[in-house]
């Protein structure tokens, strides 16, 4: 089967919240002076990945990590692409709440660190009802290009789990993932990929 597109998806950089471990979900806080920095680090190791265009979600954390990168590699960031569907899970209650605070309010919704639902917010298929279409659509309108996908970490670990890779372990901020999108509707995963220097990696415990 021909490939469509090659995708990295790489969780955002980190945000206030992040640094405050609060959950987000469709909360827009921007990203810290240390977000931005790893964003731009993560520039000098994508040099050499072929990309060509960047997408991201609406959310300020992930839209700007885009634009940081596009810049960096010389794609401008004026030329991403946003798109809506790529935004984090709904979080609901658990939104600005940390995730000691989840756990109390919450014992039920969670399986040791592992989140089985969010009170009022979506389900891993809802979320994935509206990130595969998204992701075919990228590959509709760049084929045989490698793009650059600037997401989340709810996103980045329900697309794991549905294409039979579960996650290890929390998603630090710029991790990311490739993805081959075929022809048909087709995903295969590839390997996961931290494209920033170890002492500037942080690892959120929360979406």
């Amino acid at each position: 089967m021909t490939t469509s597109a090659r995708v990295l998806l790489v969780r955002h950089g980190q945000s206030t919240w992040n640094a405050e471990g609060r959950w987000q979900g469709w909360a827009d806080p921007p990203l810290t002076e240390l977000g931005e920095q790893q964003a731009r680090d993560a520039v000098e190791h994508l040099r050499d990945a072929g990309i060509t265009h960047v997408v991201a979600s609406d959310l300020q954390r992930a839209r700007r990590t885009g634009e940081l990168i596009a810049e960096g590699l010389g794609i401008g960031a004026s030329s991403v692409e946003v798109d809506p569907d790529l935004r984090e899970r709904d979080v609901g209650a658990f939104s600005g709440r940390t995730t000691e605070e989840n756990h109390a309010a919450h014992p039920e919704a969670f399986d040791g660190t592992r989140i089985l639902y969010a009170p009022g917010g979506e389900t891993a298929e809802q979320v994935l009802a509206r990130v595969i279409p998204a992701l075919l659509r990228i590959a509709h309108r760049h084929p045989g290009d490698t793009v650059l996908v600037a997401t989340h970490s709810g996103v980045i670990r329900n697309l794991e789990r549905h294409l039979g890779s579960p996650p290890v372990g929390n998603m630090p901020n710029l991790g990311g993932r490739w993805l081959d999108v075929c022809e048909g509707g087709r995903m295969d995963l590839g390997d996961p990929l931290l494209p920033i220097e170890p002492e500037l990696t942080t690892r959120p415990d929360a979406e």
